[in-house]
């Protein structure tokens, strides 16, 4: 199904998150004022200084975390608890080592309904599917493969098709190209950047990497530093599918270099704490 641009697909409204009642009662909060509005099948990344609550809101939008106050709706739905209807990846690939590719790559269908309860029934079938997902990362032919066998870009590639593997509609990334060296991130984001033209499930980017953000993006968003915020919000014009050589340009540094004014703002900003 195609995604319909003008629908609204994330949409958190005045979220406010303390950690536990003590911190509540005090006005301790590790984000304020979250207002967000994403539409279906747009791409958006989240970047800012250390600390500044990134990491918390992305617990928040997959249903790990509750808000303190506010409201958060997915795909027209309150969230309530975790979502079934997202894939996440982090910095670390967090493979079964006792595992081989598909078998981690399956894991999702093993645990996840409806899919859980086919999986016997439909196993030649989601082979068949991780198997195309696995190919169209480059690792055709490591199926059998354990995750020992495999570099850190090869492990980080089989965790986003892990990720991909029970067709979500959003997929969640944290800082998921950091650990890699330079060639091998510029490669998976080209990888990610074809994954996400070819299906348009919403992706929200968790990153420090600004060319990253600018490069993959249709909209970054950056953070304050604690209590963590919105300070700023760039809309990214250039049209997709989008080559490395634009990371070269003019016109892209300029975008780069402007976000990094509005990290390095929100960095020297004084924490404080507000009542709503």
């Amino acid at each position: 199904m195609q995604p319909q641009p003008d629908k609204e697909f994330v949409a958190f409204r005045d979220v406010w998150l303390a950690y536990n009642d003590e911190l509540l009662a005090a006005n301790h909060f590790a984000v304020e004022a979250i207002d967000l509005s994403v539409k279906e099948g747009e791409f958006i990344a989240i970047v800012g200084p250390s600390g500044c609550g990134k990491s918390t809101f992305m617990k928040l939008t997959t249903g790990l975390r509750m808000p303190s106050r506010g409201r958060i709706l997915i795909d027209g739905q309150p969230v309530t608890g975790p979502l079934k209807i997202s894939g996440m990846a982090f910095q670390a690939p967090s493979l079964l080592p006792w595992r081989t590719t598909m078998q981690n790559v399956l894991l999702p269908l093993e645990i996840v309904e409806p899919f859980r309860s086919q999986f016997k029934a439909r196993r030649k079938e989601f082979e068949e599917r991780a198997r195309q997902l696995l190919q169209k990362v480059g690792l055709g032919g490591y199926e059998d493969k354990f995750p020992w066998q495999l570099s850190g870009g090869m492990q980080q590639r089989a965790s986003i098709c892990r990720a991909l593997i029970h067709e979500p509609k959003m997929l969640l990334l944290d800082e998921p190209f950091g650990a890699l060296d330079a060639f091998t991130r510029e490669e998976l984001w080209c990888i990610l950047r074809d994954l996400w033209i070819e299906q348009k499930f919403n992706v929200i980017l968790v990153t420090h990497d600004l060319r990253e953000s600018v490069f993959l993006a249709d909209t970054v968003y950056v953070m304050s530093g604690s209590p963590g915020r919105f300070v700023g919000k760039k809309k990214i014009e250039f049209s997709h599918p989008r080559d490395l050589e634009l990371t070269y340009t003019r016109e892209f540094t300029d975008i780069v270099h402007e976000l990094r004014g509005h990290i390095g703002a929100a960095r020297q900003a004084q924490p404080k704490q507000v009542t709503p």
